[in-house]
């Protein structure tokens, strides 16, 4: 089992958590200013952390005011009566990241959750997890890291499965889960975003689904790890607080 560790973000602004051995993707490419990224080094998992601007109350012209053509598959457990602008903002900033081909199941509905280290604050936290698919080759790149259109991780599974030529083919689509927490802080202004994503294509190319289910269990402890350990020690990085 990979051990998840607390770990800085932001020069140590802001405490939460990473699974062991995951690289620090700004060692590698170039990563925005509002974010930190963490990379698996046996799969195509990653692991963003994102400061993003509040999102306000919703208007007229969709969920927080994002007039979306994704197809969005919305299960009737969804509830939009009780912290109903919340649960939109954490729709909003899914919907940020899809594109208009993309269909989107919502697989857990955000449900707040109490962030142990920030319960005496003025914060309100959300947890779920969604499934993107999309057209192959046809993904802008955004918040999450698309998928590369060759399945190949370097392991010896998949290299020695590519070389015999009994790789399952590539489907057309590709899948991908997302698991978020979304932290709302009104005084700040501010939303914080923590997005664990788990490509299957690596795996169902293996016929791997054991490992994809552990995949998705690692993604969901790490979101369950953020919860526990997830503090602000620079409210200045924020703004006023």
């Amino acid at each position: 089992m990979t051990q998840i560790e607390e770990k800085g973000f932001f020069g140590g602004a802001i405490t939460g958590a990473v699974p062991h051995g995951w690289i620090d993707g700004s060692t590698l490419r170039e990563v925005p200013d509002h974010q930190e990224m963490f990379l698996s080094p046996t799969t195509l998992s990653n692991l963003i952390f994102e400061i993003n601007e509040y999102v306000p109350k919703p208007s007229s012209s969709g969920i927080s005011g994002v007039n979306s053509g994704v197809d969005v598959e919305l299960p009737t457990a969804v509830n939009t009566s009780t912290d109903s602008d919340d649960v939109a903002a954490a729709m909003y900033h899914i919907l940020d990241i899809c594109d208009d081909d993309d269909t989107m199941e919502v697989v857990r509905e955000p449900k707040r959750v109490v962030l142990r280290r920030l319960s005496s604050a003025p914060v309100y936290a959300y947890a779920g997890s969604v499934r993107f698919t999309s057209p192959r080759k046809q993904r802008r790149d955004s918040g999450i890291q698309r998928q590369n259109d060759t399945v190949s991780t370097g392991t010896g599974d998949t290299a020695a499965a590519a070389a015999s030529g009994s790789a399952l083919p590539i489907p057309d689509r590709s899948t991908n889960s997302c698991h978020f927490l979304l932290v709302r802080l009104p005084a700040q202004r501010t939303d914080l975003l923590v997005w664990v994503n788990v490509p299957h294509d690596e795996f169902l190319a293996q016929g791997n689904e054991g490992g994809l289910a552990s995949e998705e269990k690692l993604a969901e402890d790490v979101i369950g790890k953020f919860v526990e350990v997830l503090d602000v020690k620079d409210w200045g990085l924020l703004g006023s607080g």
